[in-house]
């Protein structure tokens, strides 16, 4: 995979990944490009399949996991998720930087491959904030939205292991972490 050395950009949901990277889509589009993930899941209200992600059945993404044209996949709330070479090559072959939003099991799967991305954890400033953000968007269930305070908690610990991101952004002012987003791009 030939191109500008790509990002990985992981954090629970909720953390502020998205709005930090639309943000950087704005502001230099012609830079970035962002890797369309697949998922299993039903779109949400106002996805794009294409756009937000490639909405695929199971059957189908296992046919392309068994036939190695991912670089990594996880299994989430029963739902699989991943992210395909040809997405990132799609990006790559607009010679853009290829961002890839991608939670914990994916980064330390990145780590075996020869991706060699820039690694940054977009953190929450605490687990009650994430959950009033989580609950603010209105978008999960009880027991969904506790899935993803568990898969938090777990992804949190997880991410404190050294060497595992070049970064941490604690995101507790989207500005503040917005700019210390663009000072570690922009080298």
């Amino acid at each position: 995979m030939q191109g500008p050395r790509p990002v990985v950009l992981s954090g629970p949901s909720g953390a502020g990944k998205s709005t930090l990277l639309k943000k950087l889509f704005k502001d230099y589009e012609n830079v970035f490009g962002f890797s369309v993930s697949h998922t299993t899941r039903q779109p949400r209200p106002g996805e794009v399949n294409g756009k937000d992600y490639h909405f695929v059945t199971r059957e189908e993404m296992q046919k392309e996991i068994d036939a190695g044209e991912f670089i990594e996949h996880a299994e989430f709330s029963g739902n699989m998720y991943g992210t395909s070479k040809g997405a990132v090559q799609a990006v790559q072959a607009q010679n853009q930087i290829c961002v890839l939003d991608i939670d914990i099991q994916g980064v330390k799967n990145i780590k075996k491959t020869e991706l060699n991305p820039i690694y940054i954890s977009v953190q929450p400033p605490s687990i009650e904030i994430l959950e009033k953000r989580l609950r603010d968007r209105k978008t999960e269930t009880e027991e969904s939205l506790q899935k993803r305070l568990t898969a938090a908690r777990v992804d949190l610990e997880l991410s404190k292991e050294p060497g595992l991101f070049d970064l941490v952004i604690i995101n507790d002012d989207l500005e503040k972490a917005y700019s210390e987003l663009k000072e570690v791009l922009l080298e």
